[in-house]
């Protein structure tokens, strides 16, 4: 008997799922709390409870996939590594497109002269002495370089060169441009870069504990990781390029609930701890993003599925309106839930919120705490960053007691924002534990939470609520409207309507989903299924459903869909390049090593084929992949001009596919 094992980690639970390859079935299943910074503890918790210690299971276990939520949820909460941008050969201006500065943020760009032109001639040289320069200035404590050279994906060299100089400056991991896509849009690609250098330092922890506790339980089999678009990679590769993983979870879950449902369309909705990942399933399978994968407010050129992600989840931070009306809003900021932190920290919550409950006005700061994050001190830090560290140093403490300053505060805020620290307050999981849907952390927490909550002030001068359960209902209410939301602008979107957040909102909508009927006549919902998936789906999606009157499809294993989904995949990997007019009689092959030059186009052609099949095969090979299979696609670019026909250009891809070598 050959086991498949499927490992989800995601903000907040690791999920772990026994499958028998031969039989279709679910041997075994089991959650854990995803455990930073220490992510092995909830990887080695989840992965016991499906083995048991048995080791004739360890040693059936043919192989391990691994997907997560750990990349997507980053760069939702602007969180990840302190970086560098090497940029070469743009200036100031292009920097400002794309997203780019948000993506910086305060981390710190170097603008390097050089750069090639669109038919891969060096445009100006290397600076490599300002290089040097620049790069003996970075500050400590970087966890990763983004370069990004002008027109790479037609030459590559001053990438290769500036990686080559930052790995003997520094020692820390680079990221290419040109290695993450063969696209053209520089600021694009920069940003593309940015965020897998952040990412790198995240998924090689997330990656290194799985892949000891493997070792240490005698799992022997191969280690795959699932890539946005739902197939499977090398951990390796996984590694490098940690921007692959974004939606990595979404991507196995859509595997999951067709593998689980046996729906050929409807609507996957997947709520996690951070966010809600919503995708339209037709025919059994999702479709891929042409525009490249959206995350939070960065639009990559990553390929995943076409997936809308928002900031909505069972950890979302709860923010009350400065309005005259009770009103609340969710996200898109995950913090741990306050019956969480209270289950291994009980008597600094309790003693906390006992002595907010006992003064007359609630302060700012009731049922807020803060966690460190770092199994050693974080370096780099400015003076009042590192006045909240030492304090954190023996443990969690209250925010009045982390923050002594309201000059603190932001200093706290980047703290978060690299991940260095985790907010926790009021989430909908309190809220479900004080109304009684779930029941796993401390609900006398929840409730003293929640009570604060509801005292809170609002604009009129009354209360939010009048007490906790009252709002904790508001809280799920609002989950489900913001839900209902989300799966709306999905929908409209998919249907090719504009401006889809609006709409979903809009009067008229909610009029029509309240069915209203008196001199008009309004009907709204949706006409396809929800496939509700996460260990909460079965806890809101019915509410969910019946707000959109649809039916709801909650799988018997949909809390584990995502691991369900990380085996049922298969490897595929690709090898893309370019062909450019070089002049009448001249066809330039952009790859690798730069451009080569041919005098016909069939040659052209012929070259670039045999190198893409070539390196294809081998990265499949590499990847684990069995029974190789090629496929090509070629997008050529032509013209008109006197009535003859030009060719201009022509992209190359050819994708290698196959099942993950088993082990028996």
């Amino acid at each position: 008997m050959a086991l498949l094992l499927g490992i989800d980690t995601g903000g907040t639970y690791t999920d772990a799922v026994l499958l028998d390859e031969d039989t279709d079935e679910v041997v075994a299943k089991a959650k854990a709390l995803t455990t930073r910074p220490d992510l092995s503890i909830g990887i080695a918790g989840a992965v016991d409870a499906v083995v048991k210690g048995n080791s004739d299971t360890a040693k059936d276990i043919a192989m391990v996939s691994l997907s997560t939520t750990l990349a997507t949820n980053a760069l939702v909460e602007g969180q990840g590594g302190k970086i560098a941008l090497i940029l070469i050969g743009f200036d100031e201006a292009e920097f400002r497109k794309a997203g780019l500065p948000d993506a910086v943020g305060d981390d710190l760009v170097l603008f390097v002269a050089g750069g090639h032109s669109h038919s891969g001639a060096e445009k100006a040289a290397l600076d490599k002495k300002r290089l040097k320069q620049g790069l003996d200035q970075l500050p400590a404590g970087l966890t990763g370089v983004a370069i990004a050279s002008k027109f790479a994906t037609r030459n590559p060299a001053h990438e290769i060169a500036a990686r080559a100089m930052v790995r003997d400056l520094l020692g820390i991991p680079v990221t290419c441009s040109h290695e993450l896509s063969k696209a053209l849009g520089g600021p694009k690609r920069a940003l593309t870069a940015v965020l897998n250098a952040r990412l790198i330092g995240l998924i090689d922890r997330l990656i290194a504990a799985t892949e000891a506790h493997l070792a240490a339980r005698g799992i022997a089999a191969r280690l795959m990781v699932v890539r946005g678009d739902g197939a499977l990679i090398s951990a390796d590769v996984a590694r490098e390029r940690p921007i692959e993983t974004i939606l990595s979870g979404p991507a196995a879950s859509i595997a999951g609930a067709q593998w689980l449902s046996g729906e050929g369309t409807a609507l996957v909705s997947d709520i996690g701890g951070t966010t809600t990942d919503i995708c339209v399933l037709k025919n059994g399978v999702p479709l891929i993003d042409p525009q490249g994968a959206k995350v939070g407010p960065y639009r990559t050129m990553v390929e995943a599925v076409a997936m809308r992600t928002f900031g909505l989840g069972g950890d979302s931070e709860v923010h009350v309106s400065g309005g005259l009306d009770a009103a609340l809003t969710l996200g898109p900021r995950r913090v741990m839930p306050v019956s969480l932190l209270a289950k291994d920290n009980p008597d600094l919550v309790h003693r906390t919120l006992d002595r907010a409950l006992s003064l007359d006005a609630v302060p700012e700061d009731a049922g807020r705490f803060v966690v460190p994050q770092w199994k050693t001190p974080p370096e780099g830090l400015d003076p009042r960053e590192a006045a909240v560290v030492d304090r954190l140093a023996d443990g969690p403490l209250a925010y009045s007691e982390a923050v002594r300053s309201r000059v603190e505060g932001p200093a706290l805020t980047r703290l978060i924002r690299r991940g260095h620290v985790m907010a926790v307050g009021v989430t909908p999981s309190d809220a479900s534990h004080v109304l009684g849907k779930t029941a796993n952390w401390d609900k006398g927490a929840a409730e003293k939470a929640l009570t604060l909550l509801a005292r809170q002030r609002i604009g009129s001068g009354d209360r939010l609520a009048k007490d906790a359960s009252s709002a904790a209902q508001m809280i799920i209410d609002q989950l489900t409207k913001q839900t209902s939301w989300a799966l709306l602008e999905t929908a409209f979107a998919e249907e090719g309507w504009e401006d889809t957040a609006t709409l979903a909102r809009h009067s008229l909508v909610e009029a029509g989903l309240r069915h209203h009927s008196n001199i008009t006549k309004l009907s709204a919902g949706l006409a396809l299924p929800v496939i509700g998936l996460g260990a909460s789906a079965h806890a809101y999606y019915g509410a969910v459903a019946e707000a959109l009157s649809c039916a709801a499809v909650l799988p018997e294993h949909g809390g584990v869909a995502n691991a369900i989904g990380a085996v049922v995949g298969q490897v595929s990997v690709y090898a893309e390049g370019t062909i450019t007019s070089g002049g009448e009689g001249a066809f330039l092959i952009h790859v690798e090593g730069g451009p080569r030059q041919f005098n016909t186009r069939n040659e052209a052609f012929d070259v670039l084929r045999q190198s893409l099949n070539l390196d294809a095969t081998a990265r499949a090979a590499t990847a684990g992949a069995d029974d190789i299979r090629l496929s090509e696609v070629i997008d050529i670019k032509e013209a008109e001009i006197e009535s003859q026909t030009m060719f201009i250009e022509a992209t190359m891809r050819v994708t290698a596919r196959g099942r993950p070598r088993i082990a028996r």
